[in-house]
């Protein structure tokens, strides 16, 4: 019997190291939010706090938030990314993706939960943990209702995608998509750019809902694609080109907007200059750390697009496994910072 590596129209990344992507990800966004609790460690909201477990549980819960989401959304886009082929071909690579969105969406809504326990600890400093905290954290704050909307929306999913598993691709695929993508954006807007000066609220709320799909789109795309069609030349050749061109619009999209929330949380910062608060507040600090990530990981895109992308559609083997993977690990990484980042002061020292 041939190994995949040598059957034709198969095999451009061995199987073995395929879900290492995911080991990637998952170790990426951890790392991140690690590095970033780090830099920000002395940086509090106030002279009581609930501790650093509960700094490092939030950041981490959230962490995995995001992870999830990113799994979910790219699973939900790769039927989109086939180009049309006999159902034998795809068939099992869309089954897997729906079965890994079960098991993410099934995490993202954990993930949320927990996020929201831990968002009430962290408030009420001191007080005994109850299920009346939990309630009035959720009719009071925005970010507790943002929290309840995306438990939610995992939830639906995770009905949708069980449905799916049994119907298959008679579910559409844009609604998995729809609800996925409505699922970022709450806690997105209750965020730093949720309150600030009128003139440019609007603006941000817009540019870092942008920012967020366009990250989870970029990088979920990606891993769905590597992980899922890696090991067929003909799927690849005809899916890749395709996210490319999803791909490189949600690079600029993600560097210009990313560029912009963190000018704008500086600028509205009062009694501070934010050029220069961007190189003296541990918030500017993760907030350059995270804009070099995007930076490196564009650099690394265009790189797969520019070199490797004319050979995949040739059907001729690549490096681009290793390519990928370093840029799944770099995003993964900006991915872990921005979970400090949202709930970061800017505070000089």
């Amino acid at each position: 019997m041939t190994s995949p590596s040598t059957t034709t129209g198969q095999a451009v990344i061995d199987s073995r190291p395929r879900y290492v992507l995911l080991v990637v990800l998952a170790g990426g966004v951890l790392a991140g939010a690690l590095i970033g609790l780090a830099i920000t460690a002395t940086a509090t909201r106030g002279a009581v706090t609930s501790g650093p477990l509960v700094a490092v549980g939030l950041a981490l819960s959230r962490s995995v938030l995001d992870g999830a989401a990113v799994v979910t959304v790219g699973m939900s886009l790769l039927p989109k990314l086939l180009v049309p082929e006999p159902a034998a071909s795809v068939a099992a690579p869309l089954a897997l993706a729906r079965l890994i969105a079960t098991v993410s969406s099934a995490v993202w809504l954990v993930a949320a939960l927990v996020s929201m326990v831990l968002e009430v600890v962290d408030i009420n400093v001191g007080e005994p943990f109850t299920i009346a905290a939990i309630g009035w954290y959720v009719r009071g704050a925005g970010a507790g209702q943002a929290h309840l909307v995306v438990a939610c929306c995992a939830f639906v999913y995770l009905v949708v995608t069980v449905l799916a598993l049994r119907r298959g691709e008679e579910v559409p695929a844009e609604l998995r998509i729809a609800v996925a993508v409505f699922a970022l954006l709450p806690l997105s807007t209750a965020g730093h750019a949720a309150s600030g000066a009128q003139g440019l609220e609007n603006l941000a709320l817009v540019s870092i809902e942008l920012h967020v799909i366009a990250a989870v789109s970029w990088t979920g795309g990606l891993l769905a694609v590597l992980l899922l069609l890696g090991l067929d030349r003909n799927l690849l050749a005809g899916a890749l080109p395709r996210f490319s061109k999803l791909a490189t619009v949600c690079v600029f999209l993600t560097a210009f907007t990313g560029l912009f929330d963190g000018w704008y949380e500086l600028h509205r910062t009062p009694g501070i200059l934010w050029y220069l608060a961007l190189f003296t507040t541990r918030y500017g600090w993760v907030l350059i750390g995270k804009g070099a990530c995007v930076a490196a990981a564009g650099l690394l895109g265009g790189y797969t697009r520019l070199r490797l992308l004319p050979k995949i559609v040739e059907r001729r083997t690549t490096a681009v496994v290793t390519w990928t993977t370093v840029e799944i690990g770099i995003l993964a990484e900006a991915f872990g910072l921005a979970a400090v980042l949202i709930r970061a002061p800017v505070v000089t020292g």
